[in-house]
C-alpha cells in the first residue's frame, strides 16, 4: 500500500501544482487512498519532497533532485518496485508494471533523460516507450535490467 501511495504521490505532484499537505491528501482521497495528516507528513519526508516556486509566485511540492547521479533515488525505487516485465517490438518497448503503477514508472523512465527514449505513454499496468531505433531499444532494456536487478 505504501509503495503504491508513494508512486501515486510522485504522479500527482508531477501533474498538479500541489501547495499544501491538505491539498495532497484531497487528491489522494479522490484516487481512493485513505490517509491522515500524519501519513502525508511522513510520506513527504520519506519521499524527500521539497517546495519550489511556480511561475505565478506560489509554491508546489516537487522531488528533490539527486546531485550526484542526476537520477533521483525515489524514481529508481518506483521503477524497481513497479516493474514486472518488458518486451520489445522493433523500436517500441512495452513495459508491464504492478497494477496502478504504470504512470509512476513511466515518469521514472522519463526522469532518467535517456537519449534513446523519445517518450512514454502509460495506462494502468502497461507502458509503451517509443525508442529511437531497434539498437537503442536493446540498450534501454539493458539499462532497465540493471536498475531492477535482473541482469
Amino acid at each position: 500500500m505504501k509503495i503504491g501511495r508513494h508512486a501515486k504521490i510522485v504522479d500527482l505532484i508531477g501533474k498538479y501544482d500541489i501547495e499544501t499537505q491538505e491539498e495532497l491528501a484531497e487528491y489522494l482521497k479522490r484516487e481512493g487512498y485513505r490517509v491522515t495528516q500524519a501519513t502525508i507528513s511522513r510520506d513527504i519526508r520519506e519521499l524527500k519532497l521539497t517546495k519550489i516556486a511556480t511561475n505565478d509566485g506560489r509554491q508546489k511540492y516537487a522531488l528533490m533532485q539527486s546531485q550526484s547521479s542526476g537520477m533521483n533515488e525515489k524514481y529508481l525505487r518506483v521503477l524497481k518496485d513497479g516493474f514486472v516485465s518488458m518486451d520489445m517490438a522493433q523500436n517500441i518497448l512495452v513495459v508491464k508494471t504492478v497494477s496502478g503503477m504504470a504512470m509512476a514508472v513511466a515518469a521514472a523512465i522519463d526522469a532518467m533523460h535517456w537519449g534513446e527514449v523519445a517518450g512514454c505513454i502509460a495506462g494502468d499496468d502497461t507502458i509503451m516507450c517509443a525508442i529511437r531505433s531497434v539498437d537503442d531499444t536493446i540498450i534501454v532494456m539493458e539499462k532497465i535490467s540493471r536498475i531492477v536487478g535482473r541482469k
